[in-house]
């Protein structure tokens, strides 16, 4: 007479001794962080910041289509006689690559629940705005370049950016990232400026993310933003934050993938 064992439970299959895995990518990501000036195309909007975000990507589809909320709320008081907030509802769709060209189309709703009304300008139903992205390795460095075009708020134009990134790693889980870049303004402040068309501004970053885990990311950084006279931001200043050239900010964001 032999004696039969089962391991697992009765009636049912013995259980795979197959590690989990449990950092699949399931396509969401979830966000939170802190940053000294809320900076906007150039324009500092607000002073101390706290965000968060939510984002999902569908790739059982054509193309992977990604839906995502991001909302800002400003901790301090600032010169547009209150604390700023904004909440962006995006949806964008990576088309593919094209001669080695990443392309993705996407819009954006701009929404602010606490400005009814502000800058001479009716913000009770937001604005929306359709953006156009370009990325691209070049080995030595990372391409970058976006085009958008808003359609009505305090916005009534074009808005384009080219930027180039570095990533250098420091440890198995540290990477150093720098980057720069230079925006170009086709009347995208016009309803703040007037019709100025123009080199818009300049950036610098530095960043430090730090992975935790397979799913965790902490990422400090710090950042300059500069508009030489001429430039369209050096001119811009709606929310009374001097100055509105030559800042010097910082932050962190923590991301969760899940």
């Amino acid at each position: 007479m032999t004696l039969g064992v089962n391991a697992g439970d009765w009636g049912k299959a013995p259980v795979g001794k197959a590690p989990i895995e449990e950092c699949v990518d399931l396509g969401g990501t979830i966000g939170a962080g802190y940053m000294t000036d809320y900076i906007f195309y150039g324009v500092r909007f607000a002073g101390d910041s706290a965000w968060t975000s939510v984002s999902y990507t569908f790739d059982g589809l054509a193309v992977p289509i990604t839906v995502g909320a991001w909302y800002l709320n400003g901790i301090n008081e600032d010169g547009i006689g209150g604390a700023y907030d904004e909440l962006d509802l995006t949806v964008s769709a990576a088309l593919g690559t094209f001669a080695g060209f990443d392309v993705a189309l996407g819009y954006t709703h701009f929404v602010f629940p606490e400005m009814r009304s502000n800058f001479g300008q009716d913000f009770a139903g937001g604005y929306g705005e359709i953006g156009l992205d370009i990325t691209r390795s070049l080995g030595f460095v990372d391409l970058a370049y976006e085009s958008n075009y808003a359609m009505g708020g305090f916005a009534n134009g074009w808005y384009h950016q080219l930027g180039f990134s570095k990533s250098f790693g420091l440890t198995d889980s540290i990477s150093l990232v720098l980057g720069t870049g230079i925006g170009y303004s086709d009347n995208y402040f016009s309803n703040l400026t007037g019709n100025d068309s123009g080199w818009n501004h300049y950036y610098v970053t530095a960043s430090l993310p730090i992975q935790l885990n397979c799913r965790t990311t902490l990422t400090p950084y710090i950042g300059f933003v500069g508009a030489p006279n001429g430039f369209v931001v050096d001119g811009v200043n709606p929310t009374g934050l001097d100055p509105q050239s030559d800042i010097l900010h910082g932050g962190v964001s923590l991301s969760v993938s899940f």
